[in-house]
């Protein structure tokens, strides 16, 4: 049996920061206070660090089909590259195929998932084809620990698309079986239409890809389907936020009283449009959706985080390598697969933009990487959290710590980084999950498979945005 006193550090949790060891037995969290005896458990220096509860990735992408490739990262590198970024849980997306079932997709992820995970893990399923038989296996799906689905509004075309019928009867649906519905927010129709028309004006560079994603196709999207969910009278949530226009949505439904979580990611922080319109092809490594965005949408987005609007931070890991994936779109910017890699930059981005240039507190930085995930999501408190019985994920965090981002000291599978030569200051010393401890000074140290699969179970929550 695991047995860990963590001592001399500073607690931070979403409600406040305070001076306590931490004590771990059987890898759940046993006691936390002042002063606590060691009893026979193994001391953990913790000075000089932050002690956090480990972090919650809840939008990744891994070994996963996508325009004729799939994702570079499985399961066993994509959660090594999260552990190294202090992550102890992941919920990716589990995609029904065509002609499949929800209940196939969940048993598809299952087996990718299986002997390759060093953090715990969980599933959304991904709605891409919402027969009669697809609408009754919700329920069956809540009882399987899946507390949440995904549809598309973008990428119309492809198999991922959804008409608004199929999105408005998958939020009624939802309500009844206690699922959250999270919706891509982008208007497929529009999108379809100026990206037919760049293409017959011989406009194949990657840059097209954000020109032909303004920003109003997000923002319509999202108040239609927040309006959509307001008809149906269910929560939703709305994933990777990167425009003010789309976040006034969202501020405008919380003010009528409607239940509206929203993400945002930090590609919209660290990098802009200017990325994609570098020389020659160089931009399809920034190529994601919805588009890296003018900074100055960036000013709202901190806001958004810090006061509320805004709940989550999630890295929509989904990588592809430069050579021979991203290259399928070299003549063509809508056959490029969209998706950047930043599960392990995720919490180190927002610390060195946000923490460390007084945009939040570190506070509201565990609230909207590990509490609200957890709330939300349905895991709390056995997640997210520093308490008595809740699991020991723990990270210790040094805000001192400087890193410089390069391919070579990345641990997910890809060719390259968009956060090469980025500096970070702070990032995390150690990891641990259940009390394990899966990475220590850059070297991941946790045994593949050791992650165990978390059943969620959705109810509307509170939320804590940091003190």
């Amino acid at each position: 049996m695991i047995k860990l006193l963590f001592t001399g550090g500073t607690v931070v949790t979403a409600a406040g920061s305070y001076e306590a060891d931490v004590l771990v037995e059987d890898g759940k969290v046993a006691a936390i206070g002042a002063g606590l005896a060691a009893n026979g458990a193994e001391e953990v220096d913790a000075a000089g660090r932050l002690v956090m509860p480990g972090f919650i990735d809840a939008h990744t992408h891994m070994d996963m089909p996508f325009g004729g490739t799939v994702t570079a990262d499985d399961w066993a590198t994509g959660t090594e590259a999260a552990a190294a970024g202090g992550t102890t849980m992941i919920i990716d997306f589990a995609l029904q195929e065509v002609g499949g079932t929800l209940a196939g997709a969940f048993d598809a992820w299952t087996e990718k998932a299986a002997g390759k995970t060093v953090i715990d893990y969980s599933f959304h399923v991904a709605i891409t084809d919402l027969r009669d038989d697809i609408k009754a296996e919700l329920p069956a799906l809540a009882e399987k620990g899946v507390a949440s689905v995904k549809i598309f509004m973008a990428y119309k075309g492809t198999p991922l698309y959804s008409e608004d019928e199929d999105l408005f009867e998958t939020l009624q649906l939802s309500r009844e079986a206690g699922v959250l519905v999270m919706v891509h927010a982008e208007n497929g129709d529009a999108i379809a239409k100026l990206q037919q028309q760049a293409l017959a004006r011989g406009d194949t560079a990657p840059r097209f890809h954000a020109l032909t994603r303004p920003e109003a196709v997000e923002a319509e999207a999202t108040n239609r389907a927040i309006r959509l969910a307001e008809v149906a009278g269910a929560p939703i949530l709305v994933v990777h936020v990167s425009c003010a226009g789309a976040l006034e949505a969202i501020h405008l439904a919380h003010e009528r009283g409607q239940t509206i979580y929203a993400e945002t990611c930090p590609q919209y922080f660290a990098f802009e449009y200017e990325d994609l319109a570098k020389e020659g092809f160089e931009g399809a490594k920034y190529v994601c959706s919805p588009p890296l965005r003018d900074p100055s949408n960036r000013p709202a987005l901190w806001n958004g985080l810090k006061f509320g609007d805004l709940q989550i931070f999630g890295s929509d890991h989904c990588s592809f390598n430069y050579e021979g994936q991203k290259e399928l779109g070299k003549d063509d910017f809508t056959l490029i697969p969209n998706g950047l890699p930043g599960v392990e930059e995720r919490a180190m981005a927002l610390w060195t933009l946000g923490v460390r240039e007084g945009k939040l507190n570190e506070n509201q930085f565990v609230a909207v990487l590990s509490t609200n995930q957890a709330r939300i999501y349905g895991c709390y408190p056995r997640k997210g959290a520093l308490v008595p019985g809740a699991d020991a994920d723990v990270v210790l965090w040094d805000p001192e710590l400087r890193t410089t981002a390069t391919v070579e000291n990345r641990h997910s599978n890809v060719d390259y980084t968009p956060y090469e030569g980025m500096e970070f200051h702070g990032g995390p010393a150690a990891v641990y999950v259940r009390g394990e401890l899966v990475y220590k000074d850059g070297e991941v140290v946790g045994e593949r498979g050791s992650g165990r699969f978390v059943e969620r179970r959705f109810t509307a929550p509170a939320l804590e945005v940091g003190v």
